[in-house]
């Protein structure tokens, strides 16, 4: 695939993990704040589990980065946490206040960032095998967290989409 070269760049592999922390960011900053409004409801607590896993599993990223010499850039991680943030400022028929809709929309974009973030444990686990000192037990167990982490996430967001949609879904 792509360009075949002899030598692998190993800018690469600190340019994809610096993509994926950006992406970390973001997420635990969009499951904090779904947590945060469902505080008090049903759904609050599963929502707090996994939005402390989530940052969990950054931190996790980040000492996978310290253990390879991979230096943080910053600049990257500002730029994803402020898409958040811009993410937003979305059209959801409502100018003030939250859109019923929000949670579903919200819950989809963290399960998609979700698997992105197991497909990352995947990669980082073909490049265990090189001996680099990455274990691929954590390597694992941060995969399995992650699938675990999708399938409550589309638990909840299958709940959200019956409460947003349901009478509605019925009658179509």
């Amino acid at each position: 695939m792509g360009d075949v070269t002899n030598e692998p760049d190993p800018r690469l592999l600190g340019t994809y993990l610096n993509d994926h922390l950006a992406g970390a960011g973001a997420g635990v900053d969009l499951a904090s704040r779904i947590a945060r409004v469902h505080q008090g409801t049903p759904a609050g607590p599963a929502l707090a589990h996994v939005a402390a896993e989530i940052a969990r599993d950054r931190t996790a990223l980040l000492q996978i980065m310290k253990d390879l010499g991979v230096p943080r850039r910053r600049t990257k991680a500002l730029l994803g946490r402020l898409a958040e943030k811009v993410g937003r400022l979305k059209l959801n028929n409502r100018l003030l206040r939250r859109s019923p809709m929000s949670s579903v929309v919200e819950l989809e974009t963290l399960w998609l960032g979700v698997n992105g973030k197991s497909r990352l444990w995947r990669s980082l686990g073909a490049v265990a095998a090189g001996d680099n000192g990455l274990s691929p037990q954590l390597l694992d167990h941060l995969l399995d967290r992650a699938r675990q982490q999708a399938d409550d996430l589309e638990d909840l967001r299958m709940q959200a989409v019956e409460e947003v949609f349901g009478a509605l879904s019925h009658r179509m």
